[in-house]
């Protein structure tokens, strides 16, 4: 699919997918810049996200706005799809894949505080029937959530904060807009005085807001979110690896810093059923091709002399960003 893009296309695809424009007409700039004028490039988004390929155009809000983890399941494959809808129904999940390992259901849950987010997985295994092994982050090296098309290898710095994330205070109309924006920009001339309609504020304070929180960074980034599959990126990999205590964050700089990996973090182990600690995703088109990728920086790393594993995802059922989900849907 990304084969079959002009040249403007990715030009408005990757060009935008951080720093989009906090000005009153965002889409008459953008044409401006890949010499369209407002109303094709509205066409093109709109078309663009009816198929599929963008999931919005607006923020991706840091992790720290969060307590979260990514989840494993063992789920018994007569009951997979059901248990898979089911999790994927919940609005605290934004990430659901079914991947090769015994662990079959890989999730990740996002909730504002850790006791709802024990709440919810409590609900989960009492749902399904299955036992949640819930993954908390304890160190990132690289989180890079934007997606180069015309250079799939090509490394960002992605923004970030340098500490926990800054909410707005509860019931005021700056939550208000926070939870207006995380489901994107309207696809409209005046996208942001829209927006601002959503939670009382005009359009200045809306961009000023809007703004701040991208300084502050409580916006990873605020683009243009694209869905990699749709894309033709189908084939990604979770590669693992059990590193020692000693020398994990060492290696995992190292493997952050590799072109091609698109995320590198340690996690908490969950023994006996999980060892891994270290872990990354390599995105690609061709297994063969991911494969051999993998191959490589574990080589040149020497990574491979530590239990390993390459967990790659067969199908997915749901892909979004976290959003804030007011605390009585946690549980029930």
């Amino acid at each position: 699919m990304a084969s079959e893009l002009s040249d403007s296309d990715l030009r408005l695809l990757d060009g935008w997918q951080r720093d989009f424009p906090l000005v009153s007409r965002p889409y008459a700039l953008l044409a401006e810049r890949v010499g369209l004028d407002e109303d094709t490039v509205l066409a093109r988004f709109q078309r663009w996200q009816r198929e599929g390929l963008v999931s919005r155009v607006g923020p991706v809000l840091h992790q720290s706005c969060f307590a979260s983890a990514l989840v494993g399941m063992h789920v018994p494959s007569a009951r997979l799809d059901q248990v898979a809808a089911y999790v994927s129904s919940l609005p605290q999940v934004n990430h659901n894949y079914e991947r090769e390992h015994a662990l079959n259901l890989w999730f990740v849950a996002a909730c504002r505080k850790r006791g709802a987010l024990a709440r919810l997985l409590a609900r989960i295994a009492q749902a399904s029937g299955c036992e949640p092994l819930a993954l908390p982050m304890e160190a990132e090296y690289h989180i890079d959530l934007g997606f180069s098309l015309s250079a799939p290898q090509q490394r960002t710095t992605p923004q970030r904060s340098g500490g926990r994330a800054v909410l707005p205070p509860a019931g005021s109309a700056q939550e208000a807009l926070l939870h207006a924006v995380q489901d994107g920009l309207d696809l409209c001339a005046h996208p942001y005085r829209r927006l601002g309609l959503l939670a009382g504020l005009d359009e200045d304070e809306t961009l000023r807001l809007l703004e701040r929180w991208q300084r502050a960074g409580l916006f990873r980034r605020f683009g243009v979110v694209l869905r990699h599959r749709q894309l033709g990126f189908r084939a990604n990999a979770m590669c693992v690896w059990n590193v020692d205590d000693t020398r994990v964050d060492a290696l995992g700089q190292r493997l952050g810093a590799e072109p091609g990996v698109t995320l590198c973090y340690r996690r908490t182990r969950r023994l006996p059923q999980w060892p891994y600690n270290l872990f990354c995703m390599i995105h690609g088109k061709e297994r063969k091709a991911v494969r051999a990728l993998r191959n490589a920086i574990a080589g040149r790393l020497g990574l491979d002399a530590w239990p390993h594993a390459v967990l790659f995802s067969t199908r997915c059922f749901k892909q979004r960003g976290a959003r804030f989900v007011p605390e009585e849907a946690t549980h029930g």
